[in-house]
Formats: C-alpha cells, sequence, structure tokens
C-alpha cells in the first residue's frame, strides 16, 4: 500500500464534515484530503466496537490465539517496512532515516505484548473470616479476575503517528478490548495501512475501528461517548484537561500521556562531548516535537560557556531538510500553525531581552523550518521557560551547586522526562530520586524499550504506557468470595 495509495484510500473514507487538507509540510502543498467523519460515523463505530466485545469475537477467544494473530501483525508490519516509512515520511516530513528506525519499534509492539496473551491471570487466596451469625470461623475461596474494559478509545498525535498508534493498539488487542482508533488530522495516512493490514492478520471486524477527524468532531464525540468505558490519550495537557471533562458523562477512565518541559542536567565531572552532543540532539531532532524533549538545560557554572558554545556549534552545523534530501539531520515543523506557534515564543523572547546565541528564525526555504534555538538570559519567570514550545527551542541556565539543579529543573508543572549528565555515580543516583519526573536517563537521551513502563508526573499525564503497565491500563480487577 503506497502513499498513493492511501491518499486515495482516506478520500473514500465515509464523512458529514468538513473537508481537511492534508499538507506536506516540506513543500507546503496539499498533498491530499479526506472529509471528516462526525458524530454519527463515531455513534456507527461504537456501536460495532461494543457488538463485538459482548459477542466475544475478540474478547472470548483464547489468550493463545490473540498472540497468534498480534504476532502475525507484526510480521505484516515488517514486511511492509518500507511503506510505512514512506508515508509517514511524506505525511510528517521526518527524515526517512529516523521513520526507518521507528517501523522495527512498531512491529516489536505487538510481539511484546503478543507474550503477555496468555498471562493475563487473575490471584487466587485462602480466606477465613468469622461468620455474620455466629463468631465461628468459616473458610472461603476468594480469587481475581482481570477483565478487559470493553470499548475503548486511541487518540495519539501527529509527531510519530505509527508509534504513538503501535503503542495503544497493541495493548489493547492483546487485553481483549475493542477499540476505536483516531489519529491526528495532520497525519492519518499509516493508520490507513495499519489498519489494513490488522484486519489482513485476523482481528474481527468491529474490533478496531479507524476513525478520521478532527479532535474537536470526532475525538470529543469519542471522549464523551456514553459506551466508551476508558479512553487513552497522548497530546497536549491543555486537551488532555478537555478529555477529563468530557469523561464525566459516564466517569469513563482516562490515560493521558501529555506534555512536558523536560530539564536536563549537566555537571561538571560530565563526558563534556557526550552530554553536549546528547543534549542537542534531544531537543534538535525532530525539530524539537517530541513531548520527552530536553528543552531546558541547567550546566553547572564552570563548564557553562562551553556548553553553551557547543549545544549552539551544533545547532548550527545541523541540516534541516525534507526526507530526500541528502545530510539532512531532522525535518520540519507539522504545520504553519505550529510553524507561527514557535516563532511567537522566540519572538516574545527576543522582546523581553532574551539573548539568541544561535537561530531565533524562519529558515529562508519553502517548507516550515525553524533554525534550532538556543537561548540564554532567560528568566524563569517567561512563558517560553514555562510552556511547552514543541519546537527546537531551548533554555540554557547556569547553576552552582546540586540543590540548585534540583530546585530548578522541578519548577515546572510538567514531570515527563529528565536526565542528568554525570560521572559521579552517587549523585546520579541521589539525582534520579529527587527528580520529579515519570522517566529519568542518566547519560543518555530519548533512549526507550518496551519493558520500561513510561508516563509522566504532575501535568504530564495519568497513567502509564510500555510494560506490564500498558497492559493492566487496559484490564479491570474484579474480586471473587465464594463460600466453602
Amino acid at each position: 500500500m503506497t502513499l498513493q495509495s492511501v491518499l486515495e484510500d482516506i478520500q473514500k473514507r465515509p464523512g458529514t464534515g468538513d473537508l481537511i487538507p492534508i499538507i506536506d509540510p516540506v513543500s507546503e502543498e496539499q498533498i491530499g484530503e479526506f472529509t471528516d467523519c462526525g458524530p454519527e460515523f463515531v455513534d456507527e463505530a461504537v456501536a460495532r466496537a461494543k457488538s463485538s466485545f459482548e459477542a466475544g469475537v475478540w474478547s472470548g477467544m483464547p489468550g493463545r490465539e490473540r498472540a497468534k494473530i498480534l504476532w502475525r501483525i507484526a510480521d505484516l508490519i515488517d514486511e511492509h517496512a518500507a511503506d510505512f516509512a514512506a508515508i509517514d515520511s511524506a505525511n510528517t516530513g521526518m527524515m526517512k532515516r529516523q521513520s526507518e528506525l521507528v517501523v522495527p519499534t512498531c512491529a516489536e509492539f505487538f510481539r511484546y505484548y503478543a507474550g503477555w496473551c496468555s498471562k493475563i491471570n487473575g490471584t487466587a487466596y485462602d480466606i477465613r473470616t468469622s461468620g455474620i451469625a455466629s463468631d465461628a470461623y468459616v473458610d472461603q475461596h476468594g480469587y481475581t479476575l482481570r477483565e478487559p474494559y470493553g470499548v475503548v478509545g486511541l487518540i495519539f498525535p501527529w509527531n510519530g503517528p505509527i508509534f504513538n498508534a503501535c503503542a495503544k493498539i497493541a495493548p489493547a488487542l492483546a487485553a481483549g478490548c475493542s477499540s476505536l482508533v483516531k489519529p491526528a488530522e495532520e497525519t492519518p495516512l499509516s493508520a490507513l495501512l495499519l489498519d489494513r493490514l490488522i484486519h489482513e492478520a485476523g482481528v474481527p471486524e468491529g474490533v478496531i475501528n479507524l476513525i478520521t477527524g478532527y479532535g474537536h468532531t470526532a475525538g470529543a464525540a469519542i471522549t464523551a461517548h456514553p459506551d466508551v468505558e476508558k479512553v487513552a490519550f497522548t497530546g497536549s495537557t491543555e486537551v488532555g484537561k478537555e478529555i477529563v471533562k468530557a469523561s464525566a458523562g459516564n466517569l469513563k477512565k482516562v490515560m493521558l500521556e501529555l506534555g512536558g518541559k523536560s530539564p536536563v542536567l549537566i555537571f561538571d565531572d560530565a563526558d563534556l562531548d557526550k552530554a553536549i552532543f546528547g543534549a542537542a540532539m534531544g531537543i534538535f531532532i525532530h525539530s524539537g516535537q517530541g513531548c520527552v524533549c530536553g528543552s531546558r538545560i541547567f550546566v553547572q557554572r564552570g563548564v557553562y560557556e562551553q556548553v553553551v558554545e557547543g549545544i549552539a556549534g551544533v545547532a548550527n552545523f545541523m541540516k534541516y531538510g525534507g526526507p530526500e534530501e541528502e545530510g539532512v539531520m531532522s525535518g520540519p515543523l507539522i504545520s504553519a500553525k505550529q510553524l507561527g506557534r514557535v516563532l511567537s515564543f522566540i519572538d516574545e523572547g527576543r522582546s523581553d531581552g532574551v539573548e539568541i546565541v544561535a537561530g531565533g528564525y524562519r529558515l529562508d526555504r519553502k517548507g516550515y523550518f525553524v533554525h534550532p534555538t538556543v537561548l540564554t538570559n532567560v528568566d524563569p519567570g517567561m512563558r517560553l521557560y514555562q510552556q511547552e514550545i514543541f519546537g527546537p527551542v531551548v533554555s540554557i541556565l547556569p547553576f552552582d551547586t546540586e540543590d540548585e539543579a534540583v530546585a530548578m529543573a522541578n519548577d515546572t508543572s510538567y514531570g515527563l522526562a529528565a536526565t542528568a549528565w554525570t560521572t559521579n555515580v552517587s549523585r546520579a543516583h541521589r539525582i534520579v530520586k529527587r527528580l520529579q519526573a515519570g522517566s529519568v536517563q542518566v547519560n543518555c537521551q530519548l533512549v526507550f524499550d518496551h519493558d520500561l513502563p513510561f508516563g509522566g508526573y504532575k501535568q504530564s499525564g495519568w497513567g502509564q504506557e510500555f510494560g506490564r503497565e500498558g497492559l493492566d491500563a487496559y484490564l479491570k480487577n474484579k474480586s471473587i468470595i465464594v463460600q466453602l
């Protein structure tokens, strides 16, 4: 299924709402369009999902059989790896090497959760309690069941289309849920190919239901629907709060992976060559469009100037361009809207007296490109310091002591990720306990493993994805007591 075929396919999808353009962020040209599905289509999809769940065509299938199908999905993703990479590169503008590296990780999500399908078990308990009518002890048998939630809504963003889709669909399928799958309106294309392969692998009709449309229409209809028992959302904190409000109608459970303003701490004993390059790539890769990107860098004063100069050097060295261009290290921002947002933060900082050491402007070429930007003389009260920019913009501030560095790092409403660069092992272990973030990495950045849970503290989210915790997110616990 090539890019052209998915563009043709999405035009044929039913809808009653607005026509939504698909824009290539490298050329700024429209490459396709589709119709917002509308609330009626969401209602129909929910009904299909509910019917499939109640019929047990998937939820009632033995775990070992679900596992075989998930493994088959993984194999099909591998077979179509080149198609996925080409589609996501064209839709997001990400460099081809990056999209190619993502696809095997996506296949592995299904293999990893295939292994859990046959291990969804409860726990047994021997209970002795006094009876209601007498003081005599009675024997009872207690046990728990782990059951799928039922109909769940899976809503994911534009910054990693196929990765985010697989990260949610694989555990939801492993748990036995029936799902509504909604990609971002900017990047719906790879979800169409994935949907086709999921059904080709043997997932019954009605278990996975693709929804295409705007967040404020299709997404809102999913989150407010009374027959949707849970919503798993990845995106901005602002939208996450709206989802929480919408879920109040039936008190549906919500899992949120939201924004970040991730701190990076560089101590004077760090391997500075590795720290400088790692911290630079940790914010400039994918044009900073990652929730875990390290957008606030704190450097011990003795090496501060060296680190600022080094990161600015990487910023000026990096080549931004489209997936077909040679030597490219990162791609464009996703849209004209996002371009305007990033530039507005930079312009506001310039007006407030921030020093722009590198970048600070749009590249003089077609496409939504912003030169990697390094800022110093940043006041912690500034909007660009406190809010998530989601662009290749980093603030670098000095610190003197470990306590000061930790306090500065934790001075944020977010708590998604953090990094410490130091060769002092004792300090590293002290730091990871003190940093208020759901994921902390030492002497590395942007590292991921399927087995490790991922989620945020504070306003960076509720719940965790990946690992066993990612499966548990789609399961309910039921306690049973039987009188013997």
